[in-house]
């Protein structure tokens, strides 16, 4: 019982230490979102082409847990894993509060009918 609750605590202190705890600055997202706007519009809802993901209105900790995800190569897009080896945690986190403050234009999937 004990090991387990040891090996537990190790594995949530892993994660803890991995993860990003700065708050993200909404404005200085804006202001470092030049380069996403040429795919994902300057207000995150896409520039009309269906290959690129609307990120506007996402939730912030899913914004950065993909950023994230990105730049260790957990997720595979080679454009994407380019674009977030130059940002740093605090860069991620201030874009995702941006894009999260955003309204998106995607409600349900009712247009597909």
């Amino acid at each position: 019982m004990i090991r387990q609750l040891l090996s537990t605590a190790a594995v949530a202190l892993a994660l803890a230490s991995s993860t990003v705890f700065a708050a993200g600055d909404a404005e200085r997202g804006r202001e470092k979102s030049q380069v996403c706007q040429a795919c994902h519009g300057p207000d995150g809802n896409g520039v009309g082409d269906p290959q690129y993901p609307t990120i506007a209105g996402q939730y912030a900790d899913y914004l950065t847990h993909a950023m994230g995800a990105y730049k260790t190569g957990e997720r595979a897009n080679v454009i994407m894993q380019g674009f977030m080896q130059t940002l740093s945690n605090q860069d991620i986190e201030d874009l995702a509060a941006y894009y999260s403050k955003q309204a998106s234009k995607l409600h349900d999937l009712s247009h597909l009918k």
